[in-house]
């Protein structure tokens, strides 16, 4: 890990950064490469499928994609996300994908260096964030394609490493390969730290003089520690102009918040499971695994365990035919594992036939306590008390940001500041055409913070910021 670890946060500057990224996943990825010169131009001789948008790209032919206006630029698309850029940003780098077309990118990329902007991604892991936290033989829900990033297609990067898509599909493995690749291969290494924890973003005076006078907003203090191969801790303190959130979501797992869930056998990742079975403490004899959850990562969980024969108990709280449900929003052809998971809940109910063997699903069931001797104790849809023995549970409801290195943990950044900060209820309020927080200058989110949740998406919230930040560039004073 130490060779991304070129950046020198030991050592102190009279000028700050313009630009501290706070985690290195899919989104402070594609910014990082942005914010490196690298710059959109609609190739001449292209030609977009939509009308409008083509027409409108027609009228200002040379001019750089980060130098137009995107709320122009985005007006009457649709498609499969709520942001206008996100959208103008994945019809440009893939036209026609939606309709299950497969036509190449109407962009060309420059790499322009004087348009750089000095700028650092702190991440606790790798390049690529969370992905190096997923089993790396789970297939990704996304198409392999819309995994990738700008100028280096999954599929042209999976060929070079003779690796194949497995039904449109790639491995978290290779996704997180190929993201730590991609940075390398674009370059971006020495503005890369893996290893950084921050613990607090505050704001301080207004910066004296220089490139700032004419614009006396106060400098972010972005305060934190670097994990050495030794586990040893150096703290480092940045300044910077500008500060962007683009930690993700899956730092502090949902709780269910019931008597007994710090007792050692109760886990909130996949990962917990893998390491039992590793270690020959779950094995086909054990009693059963209980997995609480009706999402895809459950989903993942009871695949898991059923590749190794581990008996599962699977409950959530909704009704298996619940149109809410995940399973019901992907399609058949592509997603057949999550489907047979679907079907298995439905089949397998406690109050049906056994067709699935060492597999029970629960629907409906509240999870009331967990007890020492490895017991769950459940509330049936008719208020009646079930009581199972388990070896191990994992409980899969989600996770929500944490971002307790800002004041208030940033709950008055959220739309509504009075509810839980939420990727999916309750995203940071950001202009749509900046990404830029509300409440906050200086201060930006993109990707699930921002309420894009989808790797082909979070995408055009680095766009934003990066248009964003080059007009404030230019605005400055030679």
């Amino acid at each position: 890990m130490s060779k991304w670890r070129k950046h020198p946060l030991g050592t102190s500057s009279p000028e700050p950064l313009e630009v501290v990224i706070i985690g290195n996943g899919p989104s402070g990825i594609c910014l990082s490469y942005l914010l490196s010169g690298y710059t959109p131009y609609m190739k001449p001789d292209a030609v977009h499928p939509h009308p409008l948008l083509q027409r409108k790209l027609l009228e200002a032919p040379g001019v750089s994609i980060l130098d137009q206006d995107l709320d122009y630029l985005s007006e009457g698309l649709e498609g499969r996300s709520q942001s206008p850029v996100a959208l103008l940003f994945d019809a440009l780098l893939r036209p026609d994908t939606d309709f299950g077309g497969d036509m190449e990118s109407v962009l060309t990329w420059k790499l322009q260096k004087e348009r750089a902007i000095s700028h650092v991604v702190l991440g606790r892991n790798l390049p690529g964030g969370a992905w190096h936290s997923i089993e790396g033989s789970m297939v990704t829900l996304s198409q392999g394609q819309w995994m990738g990033l700008p100028d280096l297609q999954v599929k042209d990067w999976m060929r070079r490493k003779r690796r194949g898509l497995r039904n449109s599909r790639a491995t978290a493995g290779d996704i997180a390969h190929y993201y730590v690749d991609y940075v390398s291969k674009k370059g971006l290494g020495q503005n890369f730290v893996s290893g950084a924890v921050v613990t607090a973003v505050t704001r301080g005076r207004p910066e004296p003089g220089g490139a700032g006078a004419q614009d006396p907003s106060p400098l972010f203090q972005v305060s934190g520690f670097l994990t050495a191969e030794d586990q040893s801790q150096q703290p480092f303190s940045l300044c910077a102009r500008n500060v962007v959130l683009a930690t993700g979501t899956s730092d502090s797992p949902a709780r269910l918040g019931i008597p007994g869930e710090t007792l050692p056998f109760v886990h909130y990742e996949l990962s917990a499971l893998e390491l039992a079975v590793r270690a020959g403490t779950l094995t086909p004899a054990s009693d059963p695994i209980l997995i609480v959850g009706a999402g895809l990562s459950a989903a993942d969980a009871v695949l898991y365990a059923r590749h190794y024969s581990i008996p599962v108990i699977h409950a959530f709280r909704r009704p298996v035919d619940d149109p809410g449900l995940v399973f019901n929003q992907l399609p058949k052809m592509l997603y057949p594992e999550y489907h047979k998971v679907h079907q298995m809940m439905r089949e397998q109910s406690i109050l049906s036939p056994s067709p699935y063997e060492g597999y029970r699903s629960l629907p409906e069931h509240q999870l009331l306590l967990f007890k020492e001797d490895l017991q769950a104790v459940f509330q049936d849809p008719k208020g009646l008390q079930k009581v199972f023995g388990i070896s191990l549970v994992l409980v899969l409801i989600g996770s929500h940001p944490n971002l307790s290195f800002l004041p208030g943990a940033g709950a008055d950044l959220a739309v509504d500041p009075e509810q839980p900060l939420s990727a999916k209820r309750n995203p940071i309020d950001v202009d749509p055409f900046t990404y830029q927080s509300t409440q906050q200058r200086g201060l930006y989110a993109v990707g699930p913070l921002a309420g894009d949740n989808f790797v082909r998406f979070v995408q055009g919230g680095a766009l934003a910021v990066a248009s964003s930040l080059l007009r404030r560039e230019a605005r400055k004073p030679p």
